[in-house]
């Protein structure tokens, strides 16, 4: 019953992050007179004006917002079926690193705009959504490896 719930769990995540890669994260008001009124900015739109800009970063973090925690969620649901071996918790455990440090950017670039006080960034719902999926998805793992797993497994956790 316990692995069920889990992995209900993790079916709700994966419909939860791909809702909040497109929720507004932030409305930036750049202090300049042709740019009065605000813009929402989201996960995918950020991706795709960085895929013009600038490829090789829009690589990277398409891959740590979009990949990354999908590929955790998928790893943990086969982990509780007891499809994958113990070799892999490492590859999982890097996946939940990796799914966390979008975070961290957004953070950073948030900080960067507000410290050079040429806009104003309103942080909208979506922030919290994604945030709040990444933080879920990290609980969530924690929690699965404290379950016993399929015989077999011998794992610790995810």
């Amino acid at each position: 019953m316990t692995r069920r719930l889990a992995l209900c769990a993790i079916a709700l995540l994966a419909l939860a992050f791909p809702v909040a890669w497109f929720a507004p994260l932030m409305t930036v008001r750049v202090r300049l007179a042709f740019w009065a009124s605000g813009t929402d900015i989201s996960l995918i739109t950020t991706l795709q004006s960085l895929w013009a800009d600038d490829p090789a970063l829009a690589l990277v973090l398409s891959f740590l917002t979009l990949a990354a925690p999908l590929l955790k969620l998928l790893g943990m649901a086969l982990v509780l079926l007891g499809w994958l071996t113990p070799r892999a918790d490492g590859a999982l455990w890097l996946l939940g690193r990796l799914a966390m440090a979008d975070v961290f950017l957004i953070v950073v670039y948030m900080a960067m705009v507000k410290g050079i006080d040429a806009g104003q960034i309103t942080p909208q719902w979506g922030l919290w959504a994604y945030s709040g999926a990444v933080l879920a998805s990290l609980g969530l793992s924690m929690w699965i490896g404290r379950l016993p797993l399929p015989a077999g497994h011998g794992t610790t956790g995810a």
